[in-house]
């Protein structure tokens, strides 16, 4: 009764696990046959291998995983998904780093046209000193506002 309370995804994890050690133990004893008495443990396991096959060919249809197909193409083209991992985490770091970078220019180039405004347009300090606040909170180095310049 509490196999069929498991979740579908567990129950046929552990007949893979159980599968995997099935080969293993007749791995085993084809390389330590010692007559009669290997052949009957191997027939027992041959036994368990093929009902704990039959079992999860049953079930896991009932197990919905949603694989990405660039996943499953990088898999049947005969390479490790490993290596697709591994590939997505660096182009995730590369688009990161990229954003940074962008997100950096963006900053430089508002304390630029900060700096240029300041001198351009006293009259309009109040708003400039908003902008700045709303952008990252600073106005850049140099540019400190004098209180009876400012008109608000």
């Amino acid at each position: 009764m509490a196999n069929r309370l498991q979740d579908p995804i567990d129950s046929v994890e552990q007949k893979l696990k159980e599968i995997v050690q099935n080969l293993y133990n007749l791995i085993v004893q084809a390389l330590e046959h010692q007559g009669s008495s290997t052949e009957q443990a191997m027939k027992r396991e041959i036994t368990s291998l093929i009902q704990n096959l039959v079992t999860v060919s049953r079930e896991a249809p009932r197990v919905a995983i949603d694989i990405p197909p660039e996943v499953t193409a990088y898999v049947e083209g005969s390479r490790n998904p490993d290596i697709f991992t591994r590939e997505f985490v660096e182009l995730a770091q590369r688009m990161n780093q990229m954003l940074k970078g962008r997100s950096e220019g963006y900053l430089l180039l508002l304390d630029c046209m900060l700096k240029d405004c300041w001198a351009a347009f006293p009259e309009n300090r109040a708003e400039l000193i908003k902008l700045a606040e709303s952008h990252g909170g600073q106005m850049p180095e140099g540019l400190s506002p004098d209180p009876s310049t400012i008109k608000r």
